[in-house]
């Protein structure tokens, strides 16, 4: 088997941080439900559930891209089309350095997951299991 490409460990490492700030949003929803201050509990229950099955799904389609897995750049790569979108729609409310951030790294991770050495790392297993059965 050939070594992983460097951009695929990048690309997994951002994925991953991205999980890591769903999961810290989600804490956040948390603490605002125990302390009270949550407008509608419901609505912000929910929201709880959303960043966990979200950073969950981040954090298991990183561990598929870096097994070469091919299933797991289409959540990715879902994941960051609506990012740009939200952070769109932020930046045109107000220049926030948070938001620009998330537009970095939405972009950064759709380009390094259309990149060749990306694409043939997280296909070459499937190539490879079909090779097998032939």
């Amino acid at each position: 088997m050939n070594p992983r490409p460097r951009l695929l460990a990048v690309t997994c490492v951002l994925v991953l941080l991205e999980s890591v700030v769903v999961a810290g949003l989600g804490v956040a929803f948390v603490v605002s439900l125990v302390r009270g201050t949550a407008e509608l509990a419901a609505p912000t229950a929910f929201l709880v559930a959303f960043c966990a099955g979200v950073a969950a799904l981040l954090v298991l389609a990183a561990r598929g891209l870096w097994a070469g897995r091919r299933w797991a750049r289409s959540p990715v790569m879902t994941w960051q089309v609506l990012l740009v979108v939200l952070a769109l729609g932020w930046l045109g409310q107000e220049v926030a350095v948070w938001a620009v951030a998330v537009l970095v790294v939405a972009v950064a991770v759709g380009v390094l997951l259309l990149l060749p050495p990306v694409v043939a790392a997280t296909t070459q297993r499937a190539a490879e299991g079909e090779s097998r059965t032939s």
